[in-house]
């Protein structure tokens, strides 16, 4: 399953300047490169130190990490919500990705105008979410009226008719969807729904090169509301990112020690989006490739056999399990398999994060 982040934000805030910078350093980086598919969209492998170690091992030259596709999506204006600006460009292609990227200004600068005149971090949070939540609400009132209709003959609509009524409710007093549906189940109810606002936001407080790494006043407000919402937050600089893309790919780690971080900006989006969306990666290893698989964490080993094939999953007989740690230990799959290290594991094995796999199935 390839991960869709959408880079949602105010105009002038360093979105588009954040999504050349990621886009440009992997089409520059040659074990991670860049491939566009239309040009607000980018796709980008997901780095991971463990691929090649297991390509040294099992002597492939094939390494085929998972994807994370990006998009940069159209600045959003006060009144989106009614089509002002490009509005319903935004707003239908944030019920395609899985989780928004939410660039906010935390830089002052007299040169970048901002859309409201003054630099607001909080204000500006509330802009794009108050869009959001007036999108999801016309929406769920129109469905409401046809799922009360429907629930006369049909009982089983109840629920959802009580979830939709919470929702609006909840969305009239400006609580977004996501925060609203607090249970599994709600959750799991609230999909058919497709609201805007369900979806899980990491907040990219977007800074000048001076506050990296530890931030400013104005990150100190958005790393709060984060907090409230129990959403994630991350300290950026996008136009560092963008001096990043320039450097040759061995010189990119003195260079982010110099500013204090362990990691480019476009590693910590991925690594908390995974985190936010609750996915970690599988692999399967051999001579023809070795590649990594994402699945979401919890999932069982037919689920995590469909990532590959739907067939993997129909058939599925059983999973042959190496620790990933394991395989590097012994070396081999081979001589995993002589230190009792390798496991058949059936249709309850939870598959867990770095888990070499082979699955036995037949169709």
């Amino acid at each position: 399953m390839a991960l869709r982040c959408g880079i949602v934000g105010l105009p002038n805030v360093g979105k588009s300047t954040l999504f050349n910078a990621i886009t440009a350093k992997q089409a520059e980086a040659e074990n991670y490169p860049f491939c566009t598919i239309e040009p607000n969209v980018g796709m980008v492998l997901v780095p991971d130190e463990r691929l090649q170690k297991l390509a040294d091992i099992v002597k492939t030259q094939t390494i085929i990490p998972a994807t994370i596709e990006l998009v940069d999506i159209a600045g959003l204006v006060r009144g989106a919500s009614k089509g002002e600006g490009l509005g319903n460009q935004f707003l239908s292609h944030i019920r395609e990705v899985d989780t928004i990227v939410h660039v906010v200004r935390c830089f002052d600068d007299p040169d970048v105008i901002h859309v409201h005149g003054v630099v607001n971090p909080a204000d500006d949070i509330a802009t794009i979410e108050t869009e959001l939540m007036l999108a999801d609400l016309d929406s769920m009132e129109k469905r409401l009226e046809k799922l009360k209709k429907n629930a006369r003959k049909e009982k089983e609509l109840l629920p959802a008719v009580a979830l939709a009524e919470k929702i609006i409710s909840g969305l009239g007093q400006g609580i977004p969807a996501r925060v609203l549906m607090e249970t599994e189940e709600e959750k799991s109810l609230g999909k058919q729904f497709f609201l805007l606002s369900a979806k899980p936001v990491l907040y990219a407080a977007n800074v000048s090169d001076n506050d990296l790494p530890d931030g400013n006043s104005f990150t100190a407000q958005v790393a709060e509301i984060a907090e409230k919402e129990g959403e994630k937050m991350l300290i950026i600089c996008a136009k560092t990112e963008a001096e990043i893309a320039e450097l040759p790919e061995e010189e990119r780690p003195e260079f982010l020690e110099s500013l204090g971080l362990e990691m480019s900006g476009l590693d910590r989006i991925i690594q908390t989006a995974y985190d936010l969306l609750g996915l970690h990666t599988y692999f399967t290893a051999g001579e023809k490739e070795v590649r990594a698989w994402t699945i979401r964490k919890g999932a069982a080993a037919p689920e995590a056999a469909a990532a590959i094939h739907t067939d993997f999953e129909k058939g599925f007989i059983r999973a042959e399990v190496i620790a990933y740690t394991d395989m590097i230990t012994c070396g081999s799959e081979q001589k995993a398999k002589e230190a009792g290290k390798m496991r058949s594991e059936g249709k309850e094995y939870i598959v867990k994060d770095g888990d070499v796999i082979v699955f036995r199935f037949n169709v």
